[in-house]
């Protein structure tokens, strides 16, 4: 069993978002069942896309649930013999599955598709404004102000220009 010690890194991530604790669970939680494999990749600075291989499912036999924190995606195969042929061997996987997701704060489920056997979960992740970084001017003598981020300052280029 492989273990990791993400204790290093933790020293200089005051406030963050308990990702290094995610993954340990994760890890601790999914340490004897690896069905279905899965892969999570990052696609933007706010973007995350989880990508399951559940070949032989069809969407009808899949449940995805999104809970706050919390992403359970679940499969169950039908039992069916579509040409009522009698099988003398299965070989085919034919079990269902349970995978969870530990989601961090303010992300949510965009959107799912499968394809190819392969089943895509895009996330994003939204914060409130109320949450965002905020300029505080020293000796209380300025206004505080939203800390602009690039896609704020492009809107507001654009805006200005219209």
């Amino acid at each position: 069993m492989s273990r990791f010690d993400f204790t290093p890194y933790r020293r200089s991530t005051v406030g963050f978002d308990r990702v290094f604790d995610l993954l340990e669970n994760q890890a601790r939680l999914n340490a004897g069942d690896n069905y279905p494999p899965f892969n999570i990749s990052r696609r933007g600075e706010d973007n995350y896309r989880i990508t399951l291989a559940i070949a032989g499912f069809r969407p009808q036999d899949i449940d995805i649930t999104a809970q706050q924190n919390l992403l359970v995606v679940q499969g169950k195969k039908r039992e069916e013999n579509e040409d009522g042929a009698e099988l003398i061997h299965v070989g085919i996987a034919n079990r269902g599955f349970e995978r969870r997701f530990e989601l961090a704060d303010f992300v949510r489920v965009e959107r799912a598709d499968l394809a190819d056997g392969l089943l895509i979960i895009d996330l994003v992740r939204e914060v409130p404004d109320a949450m965002k970084p905020r300029k505080i001017a020293v000796g209380g003598v300025g206004q505080l102000s939203a800390v602009p981020s690039s896609s704020d300052d492009d809107d507001n280029q654009a805006a200005s220009a219209a």
